[in-house]
């Protein structure tokens, strides 16, 4: 399997699902604008995207899609076949519980996670985060079969299953907001959540592994003392705590935002989309390829790919995360004019957002080479190394957190976001070199210094093209295209220059599993 072609088809699936996604807050933007309604839905919104992490893509993956990956190298189809039907039983049973239970106290969540907010707001986003709870059921049963598939490395269907959120969001909020307001888009979510689940049957059939999920309480019980789903419980504990230090985080974080004042939540929200653009593109597809890759390489005890896996992952997120960080920091103010500044949105919040969109550049190389560097443990079933290097670090982002948000605001949660990723990343990188996992292949120094110059030929040209055109005075039709024309050439300048200074861009492509 050619690695780079299948990280580019989930690549490119996944840029699909992010400019959906950009349209969606695109028309929140316009509809509403930013204000305290629209931070209730992004404060409503993020207790399902936030269980989601939990429950879904992050310590359930990170301890299920390794365990499948032995289990299947190890054992078979068949043995895997019985491990994903226990899973899915065991998993069903607990997200009903945690959905009622969450429906039932949607208002303390909102109070624990947005107390900045008014008492209408409040009460919109308890409204909001109830309509909104079934897709956490929707969403974990989703990540399960994302975990099967991707360990078959059909990679297609997961990676464009987020559409469909966004579609659905997208019609149902446009059809229905005139009689629903903010409401429509919490019935978007729900919709799009069940769409979701319901495409995964067919991807599933055909290899075989659609779970059956056990009813009888005889079925719960022998599914709860499977010896896989043991071990998936068992690395899943740490990982779970791992996820919920990054969710307290993100709960912190929202909490100042929301008494930063009216508009704040929707500002770091947008200029966070933004952020998601360069993180699909290079983090999240080689995160979804090389981890089952990696958990195959550990069981079969292959060492030098083990490490020959991680170094070209790391090549990557250096030649494209580097370029991305240097557009968000220095060409931001462009990017949100661009994509948000229409209708409700006024050229104040775009100043407020394109600031946080800097504050995330500054960290987007450590938030994309976690991405990388993390399945290297989970690989190796270690996931109590990631947790203590996240709980030091939540300490850390909330000591910037308060250093920089009196000074810069929104901003400053960004900044202190994306300073954090940063520390994470170094942190994971040196574990995985001292403990033997990883070791550099050849030449990473005069790769790294032919990337960073021709990085500098482009971030000029979208310096002088930020300082020289009126973004904000110019129509939406012009920005447009000015935006595309600037970018379009700084693509062209980063590519020219890597061929004349001999980056070897067709070793990288050629990099088989």
């Amino acid at each position: 399997m050619n690695l780079l072609r299948a990280a580019g088809t989930v690549s490119a699936l996944t840029l699909i699902s992010r400019v959906t996604g950009l349209v969606r807050e695109q028309m929140v933007a316009a509809l509403f604008g930013a204000n305290a309604m629209t931070d209730a839905f992004q404060v409503a919104f993020r207790i399902p995207n936030m269980l989601r992490r939990l429950f879904a893509e992050g310590a359930f993956s990170q301890a299920f899609v390794p365990t499948l990956a032995a289990e299947r190298a190890a054992h078979g189809d068949e043995a895997t076949r019985g491990l994903v039907n226990a899973t899915a039983t065991v998993l069903f049973w607990a997200l009903l519980a945690v959905c009622l239970l969450g429906i039932a106290g949607a208002p303390l969540l909102v109070l624990m996670i947005g107390g900045g907010l008014g008492p209408e707001a409040h009460e919109a986003a308890s409204t909001m985060a109830r309509w909104m709870f079934p897709y956490i059921g929707c969403m974990s049963l989703v990540a399960l079969s994302a975990g099967v598939l991707n360990t078959w490395q059909r990679f297609a269907v997961p990676a464009i299953t987020p559409v469909l959120l966004n579609l659905s969001v997208i019609a149902i909020g446009w059809a229905l907001h005139e009689c629903l307001g903010i409401l429509a888009m919490a019935v978007g979510v729900m919709v799009g959540g069940v769409l979701q689940l319901a495409v995964q049957g067919p991807a599933l059939a055909r290899l075989g592994m659609l779970p059956r999920i056990g009813f009888r309480a005889s079925s719960v019980r022998a599914a709860w003392r499977h010896e896989g789903v043991r071990r998936i419980l068992r690395n899943m504990a740490p990982a779970l705590l791992g996820v919920g230090v990054a969710q307290l985080s993100l709960i912190i974080n929202t909490q100042i935002a929301t008494h930063i004042g009216p508009g704040a939540a929707t500002w770091v929200t947008l200029a966070d989309r933004l952020m998601e653009f360069p993180t699909a593109l290079a983090g999240v597809a080689l995160g979804v390829v090389l981890t089952p890759l990696l958990s195959a390489a550990k069981a079969k005890a292959s060492d030098a790919d083990f490490s020959a896996l991680l170094d070209w992952g790391l090549r990557l997120v250096l030649l494209l995360a580097l370029p991305c960080a240097v557009a968000l920091l220095v060409f931001a103010q462009p990017l949100v004019a661009v994509l948000y500044h229409y209708g409700a949105f006024q050229a104040a919040d775009v100043a407020q957002t394109a600031r946080a969109v800097q504050g995330y550049g500054v960290g987007l190389m450590g938030i994309v080479a976690i991405k990388v560097l993390a399945p290297g443990f989970y690989a190796r079933q270690d996931t109590r190394t990631p947790v203590k290097i996240a709980l030091v670090v939540l300490v850390v982002t909330q000591l910037l957190n308060l250093a920089l948000v009196p000074r810069l605001g929104a901003a400053g949660l960004a900044a202190s976001i994306g300073l954090g990723a940063l520390i994470n990343a170094a942190w994971l990188w040196w574990g995985l070199r001292r403990c033997g996992a990883y070791q550099a292949g050849a030449g990473w120094w005069g790769f790294a210094l032919r990337v960073v110059l021709a990085v500098t030929a482009m971030g000029a040209l979208l310096y002088v093209a930020q300082q020289q055109l009126p973004w904000l005075g110019l129509h939406k039709g012009e920005r447009a295209a000015w935006m595309a024309g600037v970018l379009s050439a700084a693509a062209l300048v980063y590519g020219v220059a890597l061929t004349l200074l001999g980056v070897n861009l067709r070793a990288l492509m050629r990099q088989r599993a």
